[in-house]
């Protein structure tokens, strides 16, 4: 951080890019060198990922399929930018934040820091919970085929699947951080999640749904379960928070 933003001055537009440079080659340089440990990492990944295809492969044919000559290395390539995206995540969320900070209030920074601090465990939570839960969606959507076909998987297609189920359930765990959120800056009330706590449980349902195959009603609670506790683990800090709010005010 420059002199200039560490004593709450004005900063001039050039010292703004160039703070903004320099942080952007920070971040670059956190992903190139996590892509090149995912690189070397994604044959270990592919080896998780091509896990339940083992296990279906002793009741029928069943194998990972790449349908170019390049297809493997581009798969590779893949899970090596992502892996990086992942490991350098840390770095470049701090130097955005890093770089946003010296334009917050106190109270602004206190905010957001506590946003992301609830955020990225949860979100870290749920990709775990998508990552157990894949083998078996996996395993039922085969079971859809009779065993004498063959169970025959496009690598691209099948690791397109399985990081969207990650992704999902990644991203559905931190909706609770954003009920809060909206809570804390006075767009939502508890009062209001109170009387609608049965429309927005049904809602979770119906997102547990469309992150799980339809017939795996199993997998379905298993997501929605988890996701309906931090519901109204938001909904208490929401209503703690209003009656805060509503001692200072008296």
């Amino acid at each position: 951080m420059s002199t200039a933003a560490a004593q709450g001055l004005r900063m001039p537009i050039s010292d703004h890019l160039r703070e903004a440079r320099t942080r952007i080659v920070r971040a670059t340089v956190a992903l190139a060198v996590g892509t090149v440990v995912g690189f070397m990492l994604s044959a270990a990944i592919l080896d998780l990922l091509r896990g339940p295809i083992v296990e279906l492969a002793e009741s029928r044919n069943a194998s990972l399929n790449y349908d170019t000559v390049t297809g493997a290395f581009d798969l590779r390539l893949r899970i090596a930018l992502l892996a990086g995206i992942v490991l350098s995540g840390p770095l470049w969320l701090y130097e955005l934040f890093a770089f946003s900070a010296p334009g917050l209030t106190r109270k602004e920074k206190r905010y957001l820091f506590g946003f992301l601090a609830a955020a990225l465990p949860l979100f870290t939570a749920g990709c775990a919970a998508g990552l157990l839960l894949f083998p078996h969606m996996v395993q039922v959507l085969a079971s859809f085929a009779s065993a004498e076909d063959s169970t025959l998987l496009t690598a691209s297609y099948y690791f397109d699947f399985v990081m969207k189920i990650v992704a999902a359930t990644g991203l559905a765990f931190t909706l609770p951080v954003f009920v809060v959120m909206l809570n804390f800056l006075g767009i939502v009330s508890a009062r209001a999640l109170a009387r609608s706590w049965r429309v927005i449980v049904i809602a979770i349902v119906v997102v547990s749904a469309l992150v799980t195959p339809a017939a795996d009603v199993l997998s379905m609670f298993l997501i929605a379960m988890p996701m309906t506790a931090l519901f109204f683990g938001a909904y208490l800090v929401a209503a703690l928070h209003d009656r805060s709010q509503l001692r200072c005010s008296a």
